[in-house]
């Protein structure tokens, strides 16, 4: 009589699994999910040219994939060599860049593309060709049917030069004004702190002198060479500020390095954003901050973030889940140092390095 109630027992158990996963709809492995229709490039052949690289050069779009059980659906986008995607390594090389959740296209600059362009192996100034698949993401993963564009990757110049940002901001004072980098041929990109209070008004110089400077042309986005009328930010804050001389355009995006965790304000959901010295290149920010963990965090966002992996040195590293640990509460200021020239081509470097001083 045990015997056949054990039976019973097991029949009814997988009779109950069996329901509850039918009923439930939570194990979407078991379904079979597709793209579709095909994903699209909004160019099949591309020839880059590094005095454009800035500007949008390849847009890939996709159909919504639908899963069983309503969630957030995760896309990348995968790039390699047509010679790499077969095999028992096929797609092992490839470039992923993650496009986000629930969005059906990614855009990709000139300098975005080129780098991964000659990342893969393509040689400048000759065409080759990159196959490009989506990837889509919920608790299981699936790609599309792949699809292949022709590009031409082009020699980045080894560039030097500075253009420099006199305004409001710090005095109008060309010789201690915020200098740009030359991050591409004609491209400049750095980075500066408009506090509350001062003017938003700044031009932008050849050298540390007025002999020749740009103000606003026929909008605040044009330049103009020796315009009277100034630039204009558009509010107090941090910002990285990036100039193409060659299209004669310039943009600001707000932009900022925080300190996050239980020891300041904001816990681990908001960072408390630094001010960027342009004079020493270094974030910094005096804060009243309590006995807990501190790291440092971009845009308040965990995109791009720096943890010690040994609290006791001042190096920090990228995606590093340490922290350090405020032992006693009081004022602190806290500084970020971090050689971020061009992360758009280069990515951000491995380490950063911080100081955190009691005052």
């Amino acid at each position: 009589m045990k015997k056949y109630i054990n039976k019973l027992f097991v029949l009814g158990s997988l009779l109950f699994l069996a329901t509850s996963c039918e009923t439930e709809g939570q194990l979407t492995t078991l379904a079979t999910v597709t793209f579709p229709s095909a994903i699209e490039a909004s160019a099949s052949t591309i020839v880059l040219k590094e005095d454009v690289s800035d500007q949008p050069a390849l847009l890939i779009s996709w159909p919504k994939v639908t899963y069983p059980i309503s969630a957030p659906v995760s896309y990348a986008i995968q790039f390699d060599l047509t010679t790499d995607i077969k095999g028992s390594e096929a797609w092992q090389k490839a470039k992923r860049i993650d496009a986000g959740q629930d969005v059906l296209s990614k855009s990709f600059t000139g300098a975005e593309l080129n780098k991964i362009a000659t990342d893969l192996g393509l040689k400048p100034d000759v065409a080759g060709e990159l196959v490009i698949r989506v990837e889509s993401t919920m608790d299981h993963r699936i790609y599309s049917d792949p699809i292949v564009i022709t590009v031409t990757p082009y020699l980045k110049t080894v560039v030097m030069g500075e253009i420099y940002m006199p305004g409001s901001y710090q005095g109008w004072a060309v010789e201690t004004a915020a200098a740009l980098n030359e991050i591409q041929l004609g491209v400049y990109q750095g980075y500066m702190t408009l506090p509350e209070g001062a003017g938003p008004g700044f031009k932008l110089n050849k050298g540390r002198n007025w002999a020749q400077f740009y103000g606003a042309g026929d909008t605040n986005a044009d330049l103009k060479n020796m315009s009277d009328t100034d630039f204009v930010l558009p509010e107090a804050g941090s910002y990285q500020i990036k100039v193409n001389l060659n299209t004669l355009k310039w943009s600001s995006t707000p932009y900022a390095w925080g300190i996050v965790g239980t020891s300041q304000a904001g816990g681990w959901d908001n960072s408390t954003p630094m001010s960027y010295d342009h004079q020493t290149k270094t974030w910094k920010v005096t804060a009243n901050l309590t006995a807990g963990a501190l790291k440092f965090r971009l845009n308040n966002s965990w995109t791009i973030n720096y943890g010690p992996a040994d609290p006791s040195t001042n190096t920090i590293n990228l995606d590093n889940g340490g922290a350090y640990d405020i032992a006693e509460a009081g004022v602190y200021e806290v500084t970020f140092k971090i050689d971020e020239k061009d992360p758009l081509s280069n990515g951000y470097p491995k380490t950063a390095t911080c100081t955190i001083v009691k005052k």
